[in-house]
Formats: structure tokens, C-alpha cells, sequence
């Protein structure tokens, strides 16, 4: 044994006669300078190896820091690895790698530790800051600062022009069952905007809430999207900026605080905040990843905003750096509760809240569509005596929509949907899948055969997100195909029919989709195509909602499908994830999980 790790060492030496005299001279180095045996380091010796210029460096896992540089790039790092303290530096390399890379993987695990859908509220500085190059990159700074202008001088013009209105002229007459706008002590302002808005009776939420709301009670609601709750909260919050106005505020203090799930809901609220505010001197601003960085936070910085919707991860983004004070906030709301828990929003939300006044100090409302004992437990830990208000879910999906099922075969999915476009004339329709990949299959379709559409989903830039939205509401984009990141808060006036291409997977995710159509008392029409890979999930629907559907076969001529008019469009980029979206760093998944539905 003692002969053979001999044997070991001096071949490592260079000292061994292992191997033929002609390898030994194929493997020998040209033109090697000779070297004393004193010269020569062996293992066992004192110190480390020395380095020699014939060597090359040993390759890393991290091997960019130690790249020779190419022609013509700068050899300062070079320089420096080649002076005196190499030795000493290659000493501890391995060891600092390890620490590196030690500490790459615990910024990595705390980033996504618990809730990956989180933007910037976890993932540290460096992901904050590769959202924020993404979401500026495309941004006219001098328009959208000429948009504010613009809309605050519309503001001030709409505030001089209150002065002439005169509430006489708004009459509604009482009915019995129904609670009117004018039995609350309501100011002018409010009264006008409700006027503008043509609001003439509360709905139950509004009628059940408004009130113990107005007395300065916490409320802990139920209630479906489509109910009117986001008037019942804002009427409420509108008041109270109203009646006691501070005499000094610093730029970046709202008053009142409004946080929600998704952009499109957190763009939606803003929208009925302004609509409602539109002759009262408050502020409005919304909040929300993947949009300008730079814009939201000069706003915030140069004016002094009122109300402020949000997105929990660029809320404490800007928390965290500075940009807005939450410790002024006199009225925190919580909208869609229970899509914030499954969205896995709740370390963000609890980060909001600790950043809060005491529950004492502010009033909170929080609404949700299941008063379960989940959101009740956060109403008692959030709240102080809330008062609950309960609307039966069921009144939204059997009052308003006429519900259609049709089975048929997966294949034939696409040929239905094309042709219930064409045969029923939909001006304008809604498409929900629950796939991207399915949106892609719609999209090409139904565009290779002349129809105009477009897919909105969580892959794509929230800009341009928002002009779909904007094009589908004023009718120029005929047919949007979503994922439930449209499924939740989006009002759209005349939206007549929406299309489940998919079941979802969720039955509360079927009551919010087919909640888009038959809003405000209007009626609608949802279709369903349950097919041999998905129908065993109607039951579920069935149980929640409280009725059995009705399934029918369709003719079979809606099955065929007629030949393309023009070319197969390509299929659609996966486009990066912008602010709120994208795994990347600790950035979550865009404005709330997958295709912001959050289920998979």
C-alpha cells in the first residue's frame, strides 16, 4: 500500500517513470524551461501552487469573472488578477465562490419563497429595477406628463362648472323596495357625478353598505362582481375626504387606499373613482406593475393624491423606496378578499396593513364573494366591529344571464365558436380560455376567416393590455379572447355575449366571467361548450350556483368549418412580462398568478 501511494505521489511530482519514454515526450510541454527538484512544488509542501504564466486558470462554474478579454476589450481585470496578491486571491477563490454562491441561492430562495406572484415587494432591488427598465422603456415621459396637465386643467374646469348645476333637476321618484341615492345625506358633488352617471337606485349591496358605512363602521361585505360595490366604497370614501380635510398634507400621503388583485380591476376602479370624483378636488391615482414606473412615481412626488388604487407589489415598491406614506391613510378597502388569499397575495397584504394606522385610527371595508370563515377571521384581525353585509350570490348569475351549455366534441370547438359569431351577428363578444395556447388556436382561426379579434392575457404588455380593453369597450375590436385576467372588475357597456371556450376550473371563476354580461340590471347571454375533456366539472358550477344547466347539442352545421379567407396568421410571440409579471429576480407572476386567475 505504502509502495503504491509512492508510486501516486510521484507521478504527481512530475518525478514518476510511469508511461512509455515516447508518451512521456508526446505529453512533456514545448520548449519547457528546466527547473531545479528545489524549484518544483510537490504535494505536501507549505503554501499553495504557484501560479505560472503557462498555466492556464482553472475553469469555474462562474467562469465570467476569469474570461481572458477579447481583442480590443480592456485588460484591467486581467491586470489586476495577475499582480502581486494572486497567489493570496486564488487562496480564497474557492471559498469566496462558494460564498457567492451561497448567497445567490438565499436571495433567490427568500425572493421566492411564499408568494411567487409578488412583484417587487420580495424580490429585491435588482428585479425592481429590470421591471422598471421594462415598463419605462416604451414611455413618452413629455406626453404622459402633458396627459396629467390635461386632465388636471379638466379637472378644475369640471369643479367651476359644478357651481351652475342645480340638484332640482335631478328627480327620482321614490319606489317601494328601493333605496335611492338621494335618501343618503349625499354632498352636491357626489349627487352631480351619480346624475352624470345615470344612477337612479341603489343596488342591494349599495343600499345594505352606503349607510353603516357613512356612520364611520367598518363594513366586511359579500357581494359578486356586477353588484355595484365599487360605487357603495367609493361614495363612502368621497364623503369622508370630504368632510374632514386636513389643513397640510405632503406630496405622497393618500388619504384612502384601494387595493386590488389585478391591473384591470385596479384600472378599472380608478376609472369609476375619477368618474365619481369628477366635481370634487381629490386626486385619484392608479398603482399597478407593468405600467410606467417613472410616471406613477412623478405623479406621486409632485401632487398631492387623495386615493390611490393598487396592486399589492408596486404598492410596496414604492413603500419600500420612499415614494408614498401609507401612515396618513384614514379608509384602507380590500376588494375581491378571497381572490387576494387564493392569489397567494397575503404576506403583501400584511405588509400593507402593518404599514397602516391602527385598525382604532381608520376605517376598513372589505368585500369579497364568499363571506367564509377564512375572510372573516382576517375582518376580525383587520377590522373593529365590522358590520356584515350578505348578497346572496345566485342573484347575479339566475336574474340577469341567460346561461347556454352545448356539447360537442374538442375539435369541434373552434368551428362553433366561429360560427355562433357569424350566425348570431355578435357585434361584440367575450372569449375566455383557460390556456394561452388555446387563445392562439381562437386567434388564428378566427382571424384566417376575416373576423377582427385580438387575445389579452398575462403575457402581454400592459400597455398594450390596456388598449385592447379600450378598443373592445368602444367597439372597434369586435372579439377579445382572454384568460381569466379579464374575468374579475371589467365593465363593459353592450357586452352581450360571452363565450366559455373552456370551462373553468373553478365554478366562482364561471360566476365572474359570465359576470361581465348581464351587469347593472341589463340581460346577457353566456355560452358554455363543455366537451368530452372538461364536462365532468359542470357539477361543480351546478352545486355553486344553485340551478342545473340545461345542455343541448348544436346543429351540425355550426360544427363545420369553412375554408380560410386569408392567410394563417403566425402564431403570437410569447411577449415578456413587464412590471408585475415575469419570474425573473423575484418578480411574480403578472398582477396575480397565472394569467392573473391565479388557478392553474
Amino acid at each position: 500500500m505504502k509502495k503504491f501511494f509512492k508510486k501516486i505521489t510521484d507521478k504527481l511530482a512530475g518525478s514518476g517513470s510511469t508511461g512509455t519514454p515516447k508518451q512521456a515526450a508526446d505529453t512533456a510541454p514545448a520548449q519547457a524551461p528546466k527547473q531545479a527538484d528545489g524549484d518544483v512544488w510537490k504535494p505536501g509542501d507549505a503554501g499553495s501552487k504557484p501560479a505560472q504564466d503557462s498555466q492556464k486558470p482553472r475553469r469555474r462554474r462562474s467562469n465570467n469573472r476569469d474570461k481572458k478579454p477579447r481583442e480590443g476589450q480592456s485588460d484591467s481585470r486581467s491586470k489586476s488578477e495577475n499582480g502581486p496578491d494572486k497567489g493570496k486571491e486564488g487562496q480564497g477563490r474557492r471559498q469566496g465562490g462558494q460564498e457567492r454562491s451561497g448567497g445567490n441561492r438565499q436571495s433567490k430562495s427568500n425572493s421566492g419563497g411564499g408568494d411567487r406572484r409578488r412583484s417587487g415587494s420580495s424580490g429585491g432591488k435588482q428585479s425592481g429595477d429590470r421591471d422598471r427598465a421594462r415598463s419605462d422603456q416604451p414611455v413618452d415621459h413629455d406626453r404622459a406628463k402633458r396627459n396629467r396637465e390635461s386632465d388636471e386643467t379638466k379637472r378644475l374646469d369640471a369643479i367651476k362648472a359644478h357651481e351652475s348645476w342645480d340638484p332640482a333637476t335631478f328627480v327620482v321618484k321614490e319606489e317601494e323596495g328601493k333605496k335611492r341615492f338621494h335618501d343618503f345625506a349625499l354632498s352636491s358633488e357626489i349627487m352631480h357625478a351619480v346624475s352624470d352617471l345615470g344612477f337612479e337606485y341603489c343596488t342591494p349591496v349599495q343600499a345594505d353598505s352606503i349607510g353603516v358605512a357613512l356612520d364611520g363602521r367598518d363594513v366586511a361585505g359579500q357581494a359578486q362582481t356586477g353588484t355595484g360595490k365599487t360605487a357603495a366604497f367609493l361614495v363612502t370614501i368621497l364623503m369622508r375626504l370630504r368632510d374632514n380635510v386636513p389643513e397640510k398634507r405632503a406630496n405622497g400621503t393618500p388619504r384612502a387606499l384601494i387595493i386590488a388583485p389585478t391591473r384591470e380591476l385596479c384600472l378599472q376602479i380608478e376609472k369609476d373613482a375619477i368618474a365619481l370624483s369628477k366635481y370634487c378636488p381629490n386626486r385619484v391615482l392608479a398603482v399597478f406593475g407593468g405600467a410606467d414606473f417613472s410616471g406613477q412615481m412623478n405623479t406621486l412626488r409632485e401632487n398631492v393624491i387623495d386615493i390611490v388604487c393598487a396592486t399589492p407589489g408596486r404598492l410596496l415598491q414604492f413603500r419600500r423606496e420612499g415614494i408614498i406614506d401609507l401612515r396618513k391613510v384614514e379608509i384602507m378597502v380590500v376588494d375581491e378578499a378571497d381572490r387576494m388569499l387564493d392569489m397567494g397575495f397575503m404576506p403583501d397584504v400584511r405588509a400593507i396593513f402593518n404599514s397602516l394606522p391602527k385598525k382604532e385610527e381608520r376605517q376598513t371595508m372589505l368585500y369579497s364573494a364568499t363571506l367564509d370563515k377564512t375572510v372573516m377571521n382576517l375582518a376580525a384581525m383587520w377590522m373593529t366591529d365590522p358590520a356584515k353585509v350578505d348578497i346572496e350570490p345566485e342573484m347575479v348569475t339566475i336574474d340577469t344571464v341567460n346561461q347556454l351549455v352545448y356539447t360537442v366534441l374538442a375539435k369541434d370547438k373552434v368551428a362553433l365558436v366561429y360560427n355562433l359569431i357569424k350566425t348570431e351577428k355578435m357585434d361584440r363578444v367575450l372569449v375566455f380560455v383557460n390556456r394561452r395556447v388555446n387563445c392562439d388556436t381562437v386567434y388564428r382561426t378566427l382571424t384566417s376567416r376575416g373576423v377582427k379579434c385580438d387575445v389579452l392575457s398575462g403575457a402581454v404588455a400592459q400597455n398594450k393590455r390596456t388598449r385592447l380593453l379600450e378598443e373592445f369597450r368602444n367597439g372597434t375590436m369586435p372579439v377579445l379572447i382572454a384568460t381569466d385576467v379579464a374575468g374579475r372588475g371589467l365593465h363593459i357597456d353592450g357586452l352581450d355575449y360571452v363565450i366559455n371556450y373552456d370551462i373553468p376550473y373553478a365554478a366562482e371563476e364561471y360566476v365572474h366571467r359570465i359576470g361581465r354580461t348581464g351587469r347593472a340590471g341589463k340581460t346577457g347571454t353566456s355560452i358554455t361548450l363543455a366537451c368530452e375533456e372538461e364536462s365532468f366539472t359542470l357539477m361543480d358550477i351546478e352545486e355553486y350556483i344553485g340551478r342545473a344547466l340545461n345542455c343541448t347539442h348544436p346543429d351540425e352545421a355550426l360544427l363545420v368549418l369553412p375554408a380560410a379567407t386569408q392567410a394563417m396568421p403566425k402564431a403570437k410571440p410569447r411577449e415578456a412580462r413587464s412590471g408585475g409579471g415575469g419570474r425573473s429576480g423575484g418578480g411574480g407572476r403578472s398582477g396575480g398568478g397565472r394569467s392573473s386567475g391565479g388557478r392553474r
